[in-house]
């Protein structure tokens, strides 16, 4: 195996280590400001907002377009034909890297939003979370734009 196509191997994990790094890094950020919310409210005495477990959740997403990415540029080689790695290795590393960096930074941004928008919510009575749903939606199709684009350009 050369260089080049351990590299064109090695792709297909940089999307998932991307995905699953932005998905993890927001909803860190949102998770954190949901637990600040919940303190807040709990200490007010009001019931606990259930809106900020879906603002945590949304940067999830990503994870699954970069594992859908990844295992659609490894079938070839899960299903015993001519690996792409052999043909394509410097068109699948880039498709990993850009594939990596764009669910990265989605995901991540996505997550900002929603802690912005646990504050807003707690600071707000309650009110805002379709608008800041739709602001993360909109974060989201910048992730969905970039898995359906890379897999267009996908050899195969």
């Amino acid at each position: 195996m050369t260089g080049m196509e351990f590299a064109g191997q090695l792709s297909m994990g940089l999307v998932l280590i991307g995905a699953t790094m932005g998905s993890a890094l927001g909803i860190g950020a949102a998770a954190q400001a949901a637990a600040g919310a919940w303190a807040k409210e709990a200490k007010a005495g009001k019931p606990l907002n259930f809106s900020y477990i879906i603002l945590t959740g949304m940067p999830l997403s990503q994870t699954i377009y970069g594992f859908i990415l990844m295992l659609v540029g490894m079938s070839p080689l899960i299903i015993g034909e001519t690996p792409l790695t052999s043909t394509h290795p410097g068109t699948l590393l880039g498709i990993g890297i850009a594939g990596g960096i764009a669910e990265l930074v989605s995901a991540w941004i996505q997550g900002i939003i929603g802690a912005a928008g646990c504050r807003s919510i707690s600071e707000g009575e309650g009110k805002g979370l379709v608008f800041i749903i739709i602001s993360m939606g909109i974060v989201e199709t910048v992730g969905l734009f970039g898995f359906v684009f890379l897999m267009m350009v996908l050899p195969g």
